[in-house]
C-alpha cells in the first residue's frame, strides 16, 4: 500500500483504489450489483437550502434509489426472493408477503423513513401504468421499499421524495457502473461517525464452485466502530461507538444463481456477518433489513406450469455463495464510506468524510491490503 494517495473531493476511491482487498474472491466487471445480469440501479438525488431548519421547507438533504432485478415486466415476470430483519426498527414496506411467496413483483426502493409511504404510493402508480389490470382483473401489487433516516442532514419532516423523483429513479436506472457515496437515497446518511451513503461491490465465483456473480448494494446509516479488513481504523481516528442513538442499514443482494425463497433466506441473512466486520453490532435503535433475489429465472404472473424450472441448487453448494455475500457486504459498506464526500444539512449540521490520507496509514501501520 502507498504511503500516500491523491485523492480530491471529486474523486474519492473506492477500496480498490487504495489497496485494499477484501476476501479471496475476485469482483466482477465493475464491482457492483449490476455484474449480475439484468440489474439496474437508478439514483435521483435532492439537494437545497443551507442553514437552520424550517420543518417542511427545508434544507433537504434526501434521494431515493431503484434497484431493478431486469428490465422487463416485473410484476409479469417476478423473481425469486427473500427478506430478512435483524433488528427491526424501521418502517420497510412489503417485506412479508416477499417471504410469504417468495418472490418481488416491484422494484425495490431506497429511501428516508418519512418518504417510505410516498415512495411506495409512486411505486404503486408505476406498476398500474405498466400493468392497468391489476386489481381489476388480478390481484394487487406488492410494493418493496426500504428507508434509513437522514433527519441529522435532511428535513425529514418535508418528506421531500415526490412521485416525479421516483419516476426518475426508475427510468435512469443503469447497468454497469454506478454512482456511489452521497447519491440518491444515501445523500443524507452518515455510517459510524463519517458521511456515508450507497455502497456497492461484487464477487464471481471460480467455474468448479458455478461461476455464478453475487452482487450487492448497501445503504449505510448506523452505528458503531469501523474496521476496515480488520484494521481498527475508528479507535485509532477516535470515531467510538455507543454516541448516537441508533441508526439503520438495507443490504439488496443480487445473485444469477439459482436459488428459490428458501435459499435466498440463508443467503441474506450472511450479509449480517459482513457487516459486523465493518464494526456493525446492530445498536438498539437501529433498522436493519436485508433482501436477497436470483436472476436464474423469473415466474410468471400467471404460470402454465405448476413447477418452478431452473431454480434446483443443492444445499451442500451454497457455502461458497455465502462466503461471497460476507465479503461483497463487506467492501459495499467501505465503498460508502469512501466515496462519501463532506455534507452540511439542515441548522449547520455536519457529516466529515473519512479522512483517505490518514485511513491509508493506519492500514499501512497494520500492514493491511
Amino acid at each position: 500500500m502507498n504511503d500516500s494517495v491523491k485523492i480530491t473531493e471529486d474523486e474519492r476511491p473506492r477500496a480498490r483504489d487504495i489497496g485494499i482487498h477484501i476476501g479471496v474472491f475476485s469482483p466482477g466487471k465493475y464491482n457492483a450489483i449490476t455484474d449480475v445480469k439484468g440489474v439496474l440501479v437508478g439514483h435521483c438525488t435532492l439537494i437545497q437550502g443551507h442553514g437552520p431548519l424550517t420543518p417542511g421547507k427545508g434544507p433537504i438533504r434526501t434521494g431515493v434509489t431503484a434497484i431493478l432485478p431486469h428490465d422487463g415486466n416485473m410484476f409479469k415476470q417476478k423473481v425469486p426472493a427473500a427478506s430478512f430483519v435483524f433488528n427491526g426498527f424501521g418502517k420497510s414496506i412489503g417485506l412479508h408477503q416477499v417471504n410469504e411467496l417468495g418472490n418481488l413483483e416491484t422494484p425495490i426502493l431506497l429511501t428516508n423513513t418519512l418518504n417510505a409511504p410516498i415512495v411506495a404510493d409512486a411505486l404503486i402508480e408505476w406498476m398500474m401504468k405498466e400493468n392497468p389490470e391489476i386489481g381489476i382483473d388480478t390481484c394487487t401489487v406488492n410494493p418493496v421499499v426500504g428507508e434509513i433516516n437522514d433527519g441529522f442532514l435532511n428535513d425529514i419532516q418535508g418528506r421531500h421524495v415526490k412521485k416525479e423523483h421516483v419516476f426518475e429513479a426508475l427510468t435512469t436506472a443503469q447497468s454497469g457502473q454506478i454512482k456511489e457515496g452521497a447519491v440518491g437515497a444515501g445523500t443524507g446518511s452518515s455510517c459510524m461517525g463519517w458521511k456515508s451513503g450507497i455502497g456497492t461491490s461484487s464477487r464471481v465465483l471460480p467455474q468448479d464452485l458455478g461461476g455464478f456473480t453475487v452482487g450487492v448494494l448497501v445503504l449505510t446509516n448506523f452505528d458503531g466502530l469501523l474496521t476496515v479488513n480488520g484494521a481498527p481504523v475508528g479507535r485509532k481516528l477516535g470515531h467510538i461507538p455507543f454516541k448516537d442513538p441508533g441508526g439503520s442499514v438495507m443490504v439488496i443482494t443480487a445473485t444469477d444463481a439459482p436459488l428459490y425463497q428458501r435459499h435466498l433466506l440463508r443467503v441474506a441473512k450472511r450479509a449480517v456477518l459482513g457487516l459486523a466486520r465493518t464494526g456493525f453490532y446492530g445498536s438498539n435503535g437501529s433498522g436493519d433489513f436485508f433482501i436477497a433475489f436470483s436472476t436464474a429465472t423469473t415466474i410468471p404472473h400467471e404460470p402454465t406450469d405448476v413447477t418452478l424450472q431452473g431454480v434446483a441448487m443443492t444445499n451442500d453448494a451454497l457455502s461458497s455463495l455465502f462466503l461471497a455475500t460476507v465479503e461483497t457486504t463487506e467492501e459495499a459498506v467501505i465503498n460508502s464510506i469512501l466515496k462519501a464526500e463532506t455534507t452540511v444539512g439542515r441548522d449547520g449540521n455536519i457529516s466529515e468524510a473519512v479522512d483517505i490520507q490518514k485511513l491509508v496509514r493506519i492500514l499501512r501501520d497494520y500492514s493491511i491490503e
